[in-house]
């Protein structure tokens, strides 16, 4: 990437993409009568102010989740990828079974925490089945990788949150691990206190994988992220969903340079 471009983030929708930066967000999403409608306004939450280690990861976590009601305050047709009812399913019967999980006898502490993590995943596995979310994520990787890197890019990207899985699910297992020695009526809140000391030191290990791309560790942990893009999380998207996310682009860096 290069050192003059700003640095972006994004997510995908299952009807467009949101594309945020430092100071502004973008939202721009295709109507089903094939209109393109975007919206765009600075944030409120500032992350980038946040420079402490292990507090700034979950900062950009809370900065994006805060985004999510702005986008539909002002663009109330935009679709959020949980909303769909068997996405919510998925999330509740997949905290049923990692308490049956985590309940069970025959898996030692490690064992358990590990197929717990593996099996949170089932929600976001869920919402990515539709073709038309996938191919939006599609869609935001390239059109913002082609902006950093000044040529076109594929689908998927260096920066993807998808990266994290790895970091995370070991961080977790250990984390959880840990916490699973704690007293019975003091588990709930240390197993609480793990999942964030979890997400601090994952997106931490998350920026030095960024910096070190061709350490045989960063290769290592970015591999389970990297199979997840290319085999699920993206598809090749059409001319016109590479349009929306181009649109969501465009006006998020027009607020951005003072436009």
């Amino acid at each position: 990437m290069a050192d003059d471009k700003i640095r972006l983030g994004g997510m995908a929708l299952p009807n467009g993409v949101l594309v945020h930066g430092p100071t502004a967000w973008a939202c721009a999403i295709r109507r089903p009568d094939g209109r393109l409608e975007v919206v765009a306004e600075r944030k409120r939450l500032l992350a980038s102010n946040v420079q402490a280690p292990l507090l700034r990861g979950p900062a950009r976590l809370l900065e994006a989740l805060a985004l999510l009601p702005a986008v539909k305050r002002r663009l109330p047709a935009a679709k959020l990828p949980f909303e769909r009812p068997g996405v919510l399913a998925a999330a509740l019967g997949s905290a049923g079974v990692v308490k049956v999980v985590r309940d069970s006898t025959r898996l030692g502490p490690a064992a358990q925490e590990l197929v717990s993590g593996l099996l949170s995943l089932a929600p976001a596995t869920l919402a990515l089945r539709g073709s038309e979310l996938a191919a939006y994520h599609g869609a935001e990787h390239i059109a913002i990788g082609t902006y950093e890197h000044g040529e076109a890019r594929e689908k998927e990207h260096e920066r993807c949150g998808s990266h994290l899985v790895g970091p995370l699910l070991g961080t977790l297992m250990i984390g959880n691990v840990l916490a699973s020695r704690a007293p019975r009526q003091f588990r709930l809140a240390a197993r609480g206190l793990a999942s964030l000391a979890a997400v601090a030191v994952s997106t931490e290990i998350f920026s030095w994988m960024i910096r070190n791309p061709e350490h045989p560790l960063s290769k290592a942990l970015a591999k389970p992220g990297h199979e997840l893009q290319h085999r699920l999380a993206t598809a090749e998207p059409t001319p016109e969903q590479l349009e929306v996310a181009e649109a969501a682009l465009a006006a998020c860096l027009a607020l951005e340079n003072g436009e």
